[in-house]
């Protein structure tokens, strides 16, 4: 059966392919799918399976099989077209209008093969993009004329208007050339008058709904981009609004309606949007009465149409204030419509749906801005006209009129946006800091997993607020502290309520002055720990903390400057510490850290009416204030004392403060067994368990120190290597913390950690050794193993840290070379770890060419073991990958002299290497071998040479670049790829040896830019027979033209990629990042000017203690 298929000499056999269809589509067999799977993949891969489309359309009753031809049609329209005969391509287009004139002429066949008809027409435009208009100029009148023979004809017209509309002016960046799509808008643009008649006309005179249906979303499509004559000099508008009030056409007018308030141009046609906005109220409230609870139910309790007629009313109104509010305020007839507009917009800002808020809320934002702004220009102008001791209203002109119009503005609006601030009170989203949620079934829990969604949602109506908190800071204040007072007397107590209000308050952190900030927020934090002593129940209790522990995670500047509010703060949360409901902890530890970080001076210094400094206090509580938390709590909680001893600037202090830290008075006293380390390695553990401080397990020390006496197995049991491990990562909190000051503790242990580090390697490899392959993958190994990275981590931690001291670090490499370096060559592949890469990576980053004579021992001990491991495939030790890439890129950084002494079967290796690295699918990897590449290139470049690396490798790495370039897999890397393009066209002017070998080529060549051109014109030739030969010299031409003109040269690619279809019908918005960071840049520097726009609590900059 499968043979008869693939023999297409001859008309292919119809029922055997729908049998086959009907089998990959059907309840058969998983074998009998698989081979129909292999059969029809086979065909569709079929250079000249498209020749058999027409019979199989013709003969086949299947719709599968139909759809199965026109796909296999549709893969040679996109990527063949202009490649087949002229007869080719007119014979199937002619076919295909004709099938769709014929099954649409009919209403039953019409209706029947509605589906089918939709898939025709797809084809159809597909052609169109490639004839029309230059090989079929008569398309669009051809059109108009079949649509005047029948109402089915005609609704399958529109239908086709529609799609061809929406794949040149929505569906078009990344799939056609910007030249083709110009074209293809201008021809559009001139025969639209044809289109425009017929619409009309039908509007006027059908009483078929399909068919005005159709025609209402055709011209929802057009509406957007068509000249604005044929809309506002016409009977369009009035047309549409005459049938809004129609039920069964209220939604896709009311989308036309909405198209036509988005577009923006000059004020001259202001009266007709006067007009229409006037009209369209007046018919609105008919149909849905205003009001914050009316809408909400109407949503609630309505169909699935009635829903959608509310989301489109919220598009319209939000699109019609964005482009035409202005003009609506310009004169006091026009305000109250305004204004009850924007009562609209407020009661659907409350419906209880995400889309629908979405939409509000974004013009929302975009509205308060706009308001702000304004406010925010007015102010200076003010204040510069008072410092020069002169009255405003004396000043004529642009101060005077500009204030007047910006008060008028406020004042016109000061009604929604109080209840703007409400609405943004009620129904603020929840921050990321927040980890105590409500589930599903109401009960209090720890979250889980972070919504993004939400996220985002926080994020934009906290800038929102923010922007009403400074257009009225007196009605934001009111509004919050009203709401919390009814949470106190229980009149509107809930979890909700107090979660979003306290959301919202401590969104505004930063925006109001120093001095009302501090009074709303004593009011505040005091109704908080009223509302938390009076209310009764764990989980009543739990929200409650959870609010207070962010509320005052938001105000370091309030806490900085009330010393006594902080300490009551800190204590409080030393309580939630002891609070074992989920996510209490948590929370608490993180809002220490947060605090901490931004205050932390004041916990060193004495302060007025204290003994101590509440460091010093801290650290004699220490042992009760952690009893109850979790490991990973602990650890946050050392590194936020690590911050506060960071800040102590008498060195003996601060010594004494790390050393009260890392040793708990409780437990016995350190004891020396240096003696006992050459015979029994057990007391060395027992040593470093002592040194680094206390058992977290809570075992005690003499019953760990006992046992290790007793047997060398004692490194085997699983509660010491968990005590161990724990106490490891302590002290890899605070050196996060405490940075260069870390010094005095790691020079302590370091040495012995080592030993430890040694042991447990040594214990790893023969468990593997013994327990075979599996053995790597078994939990007890994976617990040893996580010894070793931790000890590498903290050892990573503290030369990272050590910026102001490099010399600090710097000594601890030379003892790490054998136990870590020699260990990681030494041992088997699943028991080398990947923070051996990344340690020496960031020694090297950090020390750079300090580190020049070690790194052959480096490239000894990891290149080619580690090469080993990872170029069998894209999936093993993926760890491993990505930080391999990363120490190669540190050496090449910072120590290319090392590279350069490697020998050729050395440096090939390497080259090979990060050509394997951008081939991979990871993004991290592939970046990474992308920038080290860029700056290989750029050293050897610079250095004496040059013109051997690029000899041997020039054309070996642009193969390799164009490659992954036009690989759609690769898209994110695009603008390093690029970036390597452009290296390579510009510094073959600058070599002064050939590239190519004289004894291969036919010819030789006057210069190494002719070699090149040349031999890329061959490369994408052969690599694209799609494209016409004089289409690839073209664009090899363009980059050599435009290699020095980073943008044109990047916007020539693009389009060369869409040209090879390899990117087509895909999404393409990777080849536009960097635009997109760029803007992402700008926009930060606009929020950093705007007080409160970034958090205080998120500020990077040192927030100095007064």
């Amino acid at each position: 059966m499968a043979d008869k298929l693939r023999d297409l000499s001859q008309p292919i056999d119809v029922p055997v392919l729908d049998a086959t269809v009907a089998a990959f589509y059907g309840t058969g067999s998983k074998e009998e799918r698989n081979a129909a799977d292999q059969i029809l993949r086979e065909l569709q891969n079929n250079p000249d399976m498209w020749l058999q489309v027409v019979h199989i359309l013709q003969n086949s009753q299947n719709l599968n099989t139909k759809f199965f031809a026109l796909q296999v049609l549709e893969s040679v329209i996109k990527y063949r077209w202009n490649a087949l005969p002229t007869e080719q391509r007119d014979g199937m287009k002619n076919y295909v209008s004709d099938v769709i004139v014929q099954l649409s002429s009919n209403e039953a066949s019409f209706r029947q093969e509605r589906l089918y008809v939709n898939k025709l027409n797809i084809i159809l435009v597909q052609v169109l993009k490639h004839e029309w208009p230059a090989r079929w100029s008569s398309f669009i009148p051809d059109l108009v004329a079949a649509a005047k023979s029948s109402e089915t004809i005609c609704e399958n017209c529109m239908a086709i208007l529609k799609l061809l509309s929406e794949e040149i002016f929505d569906f078009s960046r990344g799939e056609m050339t910007q030249l083709k799509i110009k074209e293809l808008k201008s021809s559009l643009n001139s025969e639209f008058r044809l289109v425009h008649e017929l619409c009309l006309y039908v509007l006027s005179a059908t009483q078929s709904s399909e068919l005005i249906r159709a025609t209402l979303a055709t011209l929802h499509a057009f509406l957007s981009w068509i000249p604005v004559g044929f809309i506002f000099e016409s009977p369009l508008l009035e047309t549409l609004l005459k049938f809004f009030p129609m039920a069964a056409y209220r939604n896709l007018t009311l989308q036309c309606l909405t198209e036509v308030a988005a577009l923006q141009f000059g004020d001259f046609y202001d009266m007709q949007y006067v007009k229409m906005y006037t009209i369209f109220m007046m018919q609105l409230q008919a149909i849905l009465p205003p009001g914050p609870a009316t809408i909400p139910d109407a949503y609630a309790n309505g169909s699935n149409e009635e829903q959608a007629f509310i989301q489109n009313l919220a598009l319209f109104f939000t699109a019609f204030f964005k482009n035409h509010m202005r003009i609506l305020e310009a004169s006091p007839e026009n305000r109250a419509a305004l204004l009850l507009g924007l009562e609209y917009l407020i009661g659907i800002s409350y419906v209880d749906d995400t889309e629908v808020f979405k939409v509000c809320l974004d013009y929302w934002n975009v509205f308060v801005l706009e308001l702000f702004e304004a406010h925010n220009q007015m102010e200076p102008a003010t204040a510069a006209v008072s410092m020069m001791g002169l009255q405003a209203q004396m000043i004529p002109g642009v101060i005077d009129g500009t204030v007047t119009a910006v008060q008028q503005r406020r004042q016109l609006y000061s009604g929604p946006l109080s209840k703007l601030r409400m609405l943004m009170i009620c129904r603020m989203a929840k921050p990321e800091e927040v980890l105590i949620v409500e589930d599903e079934n109401g009960n209090i829990v720890r979250e889980t997993m972070k919504d993004n969604d939400v996220l985002v949602q926080y994020k934009i109506m906290r800038e929102t607020l923010i922007y009403l908190s400074h257009l009225d800071h007196e009605d934001t204040e009111q509004q919050m502290l009203k709401k919390l007072s009814k949470q106190l007397n229980g009149e509107d107590w809930s979890w909700n309520n107090l979660n979003t209000l306290c959301w919202a308050i401590g969104s505004i952190s930063g925006s109001m002055v120093e001095e009302q900030e501090n009074r709303f927020l004593v009011m505040v934090i005091r109704d908080l720990l009223n509302l938390c002593e009076i209310t009764k129940g764990k989980d009543n209790k739990a929200v409650i903390a959870s609010n207070i522990m962010y509320v005052v995670g938001q105000y370091p500047r309030f806490l900085r400057a009330h010393w006594k509010f902080l300490k009551t703060v800190v204590n409080k949360l030393f309580e939630f510490m002891h609070e074992m409901h989920p996510g209490v902890q948590d929370m608490a530890c993180d809002t220490f850290l947060k605090i901490v970080q931004k205050c932390k001076r004041k916990f060193v210094t004495q302060q007025v009416g204290e003994n101590e400094p509440f460091v010093s206090e801290l650290l004699s509580n220490l042992t009760t204030t952690i009893l109850d938390l979790e490991p990973h709590q602990i650890h946050t909680f050392y590194e936020s004392v690590g911050h506060m001893i960071q800040a102590e600037s008498d060195n003996t202090k601060r010594d004494e403060y790390l050393k009260r830290l890392m040793s708990l008075p409780n437990l016995v006293p350190c004891f020396t067994f240096y003696y006992a380390l050459s015979s029994c390695p057990t007391f060395l553990l027992s040593m470093v368990l002592t040194m680094l401080s206390y058992d977290l397990s809570g075992q005690k020390w003499a019953e760990i120190i006992g046992q290790a006496g007793q047997s060398i197995d004692i490194l085997k049991n699983q509660d010491v290597i968990r005590s161990v491990l724990n106490i490891l990562q302590t002290n890899t909190s605070v050196a996060n913390s405490l940075g260069p000051h870390f010094f005095p503790q790691i020079s302590l242990i370091f040495l012995d950690m080592l030993t430890v580090y040694r042991m447990y390697s040594e214990l790893v490899s023969s468990t593997i050794a013994e327990g075979g392959p599996y053995a790597s993958k078994s939990s007890f190994v994976k617990l040893l193993r996580s010894i070793k990275r931790e000890t590498l981590k903290l050892i990573e931690t503290f030369v990272d840290k050590a910026e102001d001291l490099p010399h600090l670090g710097k000594q601890f490499v030379p003892p790490m070379m054998d136990p870590v370096l020699g260990d990681y060559a030494r041992n088997v592949p699943d028991a080398r770890e990947s923070e051996v890469l990344s340690l020496f990576a960031t020694i090297i980053n950090k020390y750079k060419g300090e580190m020049l004579d070690d790194v052959p021992r480096i490239f000894e001990a990891v290149f080619q073991c580690t090469l080993e491991m990872i170029t069998k495939n894209f999936e093993d030790y993926p760890e491993h990958r990505l930080k391999f890439f990363s120490l190669l890129r540190a050496i090449g950084t910072h120590c290319f002299q090392a590279l350069i002494q490697l020998s050729s079967q050395q440096l090939k290796l390497v080259i090979d290497s990060i050509n394997w690295a951008f081939r991979h699918t990871e993004r991290n990897i592939a970046e990474t071998g992308l920038s080290l590449l860029l700056e290989i290139l750029k050293n050897f470049q610079a250095s004496a040479f040059q013109n051997q690396f690029y000899k041997t490798y020039f054309l070996n790495i642009e193969q390799e670049i164009f490659a992954v370039l036009t690989d759609s897999f690769h898209k994110p890397g695009f603008k390093l790829h690029v970036l390597v393009l452009q290296h390579l066209f510009c510094v073959v002017d600058g070599l002064t040896e050939p590239l190519w070998d004289a004894s291969s080529v036919p010819y030789q060549y006057t210069d190494n830019a002719m070699f090149v051109r040349d031999y890329t014109v061959k490369l994408l030739g052969a690599s694209f027979p799609n494209i016409a030969p004089a289409e690839v010299t073209k664009f090899v031409d363009g980059l050599l033209s435009s290699k020095h003109d980073l943008p044109s040269f990047k916007n020539h690619i693009r389009d060369f990629l869409v040209q090879s279809k390899e990117f087509s019908v895909q999404d393409n918005k990777d080849l536009y990042a960097e635009e997109a960071a760029v803007q992402r840049e700008r926009e930060r520097q606009r929020m950093l000017a705007i007080p409160g726009l970034i958090a205080p609590s998120e500020l990077q900059d040192e927030m100095l203690d007064s």
